[in-house]
């Protein structure tokens, strides 16, 4: 994990050293100030002349300006490589997750990468922050603190031997307790996260079923939950404060208390002005280092979790990947399954039992199905999505886990079921697909896919602003740009999943009517629910408990096949096949 997460600094390596090298710098000035203050003090009361203070003055001037040069020079290189560490952190992540396969994405879920890569890096950039300053700042001026005070008051510095120890095992104990309550409460983080995107992303369907209340109940509950936790750590961590002024109090008191008591014994012999104030001095350094420290251990303890949890991100290998010699080259959109089986890792039933099919370029398949029977887990397997369990997927001849990723991709357009469009303009939308399209192409395009007519109804046309997720469109409008885009690769393999659920059976016929005529060369599957939009297909696969139930045209599957049936019935009975 520690290299991992190490490996980020990069070229911020030389601010990640300079910084607790000024720091250690800065300390060993601020530690010689009281021995020279508690020095001029002494020869003060000895009755010196102007001259040795002034000498002095000069002398404690010039050691307080390098050491506040070191200061904010320690403070500036910290700045640049704790951001440039946060910078690189979530550089890798962002790039790892673009890497992930379906069955990587399913491993985590969105809210909880969101919080990896928000809090998570917040948390483990600020506790970088602490270590390469304050975690060098603090040992460096117990320990010349400590000195300090041995070469100043000899054995009154003993008086830290017994009060640190007590001190440091009291902090111990709150960190201890307060460390599973940060592990737990980074899980519970991810909760609250989730239940605020689901609630966002479901505004519309929150507002129409009236249930913000319950929303509301909801988000209450999971944040109520967070604050809990919250409060039960910073209630112990607060403890801090009070045992750190406790010892304080207990150590001045005691220097007092010794100092007053060799004064006496000695007539004022021992222990001068000077060496009190001194001692007085180095006792809150080091209190103040202590309790420094303590907040470092929090930190720490709260940013382990943290970096655990970005390390199981930058760990996680990619189940699909490019093979050593990939093939660049898709030859046709023929498509072939091969006794393939396919389950979802960690479930132990099989999506996809048995699949056996084979599809020749240019074709157009229907696929026919009841809810959960795998129609989209058998398009996934095309594009290399997931790969299969046993068995093959073959696309223009070569098994898909030959391919290079990107080349079988660019071939395979795919229009998913949750059609997703990105903020910006209509013609960035359409270029994801292909980005270098001409206008005229573009235009072209969502003319095939029926799109253009509403787009030259909108004032700006096709500069007009998609909001995210493509919010202020309809769902019919949404899905035909969607295929837009998809037909810009100008694919081999067109694979439609449900995406035009939301479009009139007119709109629908025309979108068929429309592929026939201009792209007759691609392959191209329909998954749909309705009839229409797959009996003039030039065969329909009937799917059912993950197997293939039946194949064949439509007036074949009428006569042979009773689940075809029983689907064309319904909708014919409830006028679906007529809009």
């Amino acid at each position: 994990m520690i290299k991992k997460i190490v490996g980020c600094i990069r070229e911020y390596k030389k601010a990640t050293i300079l910084t607790p090298l000024f720091v250690s710098l800065e300390v060993v000035l601020e530690c010689i100030l009281p021995l020279l203050i508690a020095d001029l003090v002494n020869k003060i009361q000895d009755g010196c002349g102007m001259d040795v203070i002034t000498k002095y003055g000069l002398f404690l001037v010039v050691i307080a300006i390098f050491s506040l040069s070191f200061g904010i020079l320690s403070g500036h290189y910290c700045a640049i490589a704790a951001c440039g560490f946060a910078k690189n952190l979530r550089h890798d992540m962002f790039y790892r997750i673009q890497d992930f396969s379906f069955s990587n994405i399913d491993k985590f879920s969105s809210s909880s990468l969101v919080t990896r890569m928000t809090t998570d890096v917040n948390n483990v950039q600020f506790a970088f922050m602490m270590i390469i300053r304050i975690a060098v700042r603090c040992p460096f001026m117990l320990i010349f603190a400590f000195v300090m005070s041995i070469k100043l008051g000899g054995k009154l510095s003993l008086i830290f031997a017994v009060v640190v120890p007590i001190l440091g095992f009291g902090l111990f104990k709150i960190i201890s307790v307060v460390r599973p309550v940060f592990v737990r409460v980074f899980k519970k983080y991810d909760k609250l996260n989730e239940s605020v995107q689901e609630n966002i992303k479901g505004m519309r369907v929150v507002k129409s079923f009236v249930r913000e209340d319950f929303e509301k109940e909801k988000f209450n509950a999971a944040a109520k939950d967070v604050c809990n936790d919250f409060t039960k750590a910073e209630v112990l961590i607060a403890l801090n404060t009070p045992m750190m002024q406790l010892a304080i109090y207990v150590i001045m008191i005691l220097i007092s208390f010794f100092c007053s008591k060799i004064a006496i014994s000695t007539n004022g012999a021992s222990v001068s002005v000077g060496t009190l104030s001194g001692m007085m001095t180095y006792s809150i350094q080091i209190l103040m280092s202590l309790m420094m420290v303590s907040m470092i251990f929090v930190m720490v303890t709260m940013s382990i979790e943290s970096a655990q949890r970005i390390s199981e991100v930058l760990s996680e290998e990619t189940t699909i990947k490019n093979p050593d010699n990939p093939v660049m080259n898709v030859r046709d959109g023929s498509i072939d399954f091969e006794n393939v089986y396919f389950r979802y890792d960690g479930n132990n039933n099989y999506a996809l039992n048995n699949i056996n099919l084979h599809i020749h370029p240019g074709q157009t398949v229907g696929i026919i199905g009841g809810t959960g029977s795998s129609k989209s887990t058998l398009v996934n397997l095309i594009s290399r999505l997931y790969d299969v369990s046993e068995g093959r997927v073959l696309v223009g001849g070569t098994d898909v886990r030959n391919y290079d990723l990107e080349t079988l991709r660019n071939e395979v357009a795919v229009v998913l079921q949750k059609n997703v469009l990105f903020s910006g303009t209509i013609k960035e939308n359409m270029r994801w697909g292909n980005p270098d399209a001409s206008d005229a192409e573009i235009e072209h395009i969502c003319r095939l896919a029926m799109a253009d007519e509403f787009i030259q109804g909108f004032p700006e046309k096709y500069d007009t602003y998609i909001e995210q997720g493509g919010t202020n469109v309809s769902g019919g409008q949404k899905q035909r740009l969607c295929i837009a885009r998809a037909l810009l690769k100008k694919p081999k393999i067109l694979i439609l999943d449900d995406s035009t659920s939301a479009v009139d059976t007119r709109t629908d016929a025309l979108l068929r009517k429309a592929f026939r005529e201009e792209i007759p060369n691609t392959t191209k599957i329909i998954i749909a629910q309705r009839i229409s939009s797959v009996q003039e297909c030039d065969f329909i696969i009937v799917m059912d408990n993950s197997q293939i139930k039946g194949m064949g045209t439509h007036n074949e599957l009428l006569m042979t096949n009773s689940i075809y049936r029983e689907v064309y019935e319904s909708q014919v009975k409830g006028g679906s096949l007529n809009g």
